[in-house]
């Protein structure tokens, strides 16, 4: 498979980037999307130019470092996948590809397709944790009875791999989805109501220090999202914020 790709390169966060073009062939369709960009790169280094820089580590979907804007989509045309789980029979022959890094003003770029999202370590950091007492013995796991169905929704909450994908999609910008998905994940249990009031203000304020814009309620967001985290969770948010901001 013969493929024209389209890549932003940017030397670091204060330098202006441009597009550049690079062709590339002998593509399989059982290659992942990062395998492809590994044969670019080998290819470049080979020609003795600068490999593109980008962001991966388990390519297994799981760690959602390997985020990157695929002819204008958060992972490219797929569903429910990371960029690392993309598999290159979503192209055709004689595509055009073009891969930027997400865009937004609380992922600045390091360097081409690389961006900083610790923006999302600060807002967990900010309330993402529950109170553990561990002096005494170990309380049984089975100890405190959860309805399933909130045990359910707050692991699917949990399911958030804060890979940016719901920030890239919006436009605005909006990390609503990642801060509520991690909100939910407490709010749902007994364990997280410790600190429940505070830890809603304390994210949502971190979130807007960050920079994010506001929610658009356009639902992209859960559209891209590679582990499908519903909008409900911002619903949730939405109340436990009232909530504490009443209770304050």
């Amino acid at each position: 498979m013969k493929l024209t790709l389209k890549i932003w390169r940017q030397e670091n966060n204060k330098a202006k980037g441009e597009i550049k073009t690079y062709p590339i062939d002998g593509i399989e369709g059982d290659m992942s999307f990062l395998e492809m960009l590994d044969v670019l790169n080998e290819q470049l280094i080979n020609q003795g130019d600068n490999p593109v820089v980008f962001d991966h580590d388990c390519r297994e979907g799981i760690c959602g470092s390997c985020s990157l804007q695929i002819n204008g989509e958060p992972h490219g045309p797929d569903r429910l996948v990371t960029t690392c789980q993309l598999h290159m029979r979503k192209f055709s022959d004689g595509d055009t590809i073009v891969i930027e890094p997400f865009r937004a003003k609380a992922f600045p770029v390091v360097k081409d397709l690389m961006i900083d999202r610790s923006a999302f370590d600060r807002i967990q950091h900010a309330g993402g944790y529950i109170s553990v007492n561990t002096s005494g013995n170990t309380i049984d796991a089975n100890a405190i009875p959860v309805n399933k169905e909130d045990a359910d929704n707050s692991f699917a909450a949990a399911t958030c791999i804060g890979c940016g994908a719901c920030v890239a999609a919006c436009k605005n910008a909006s990390a609503m989805l990642f801060t509520s998905a991690k909100v939910s994940q407490y709010a749902l249990l007994p364990q997280g109501q410790v600190e429940a009031t505070q830890r809603v203000l304390s994210m949502v304020e971190q979130m807007d220090k960050e920079g994010f814009g506001n929610c658009t309620n356009t639902g992209a967001c859960e559209v891209e999202c590679p582990k499908g985290i519903s909008l409900e969770n911002i619903a949730r948010m939405n109340r436990e914020y009232l909530s504490a901001s009443l209770k304050g």
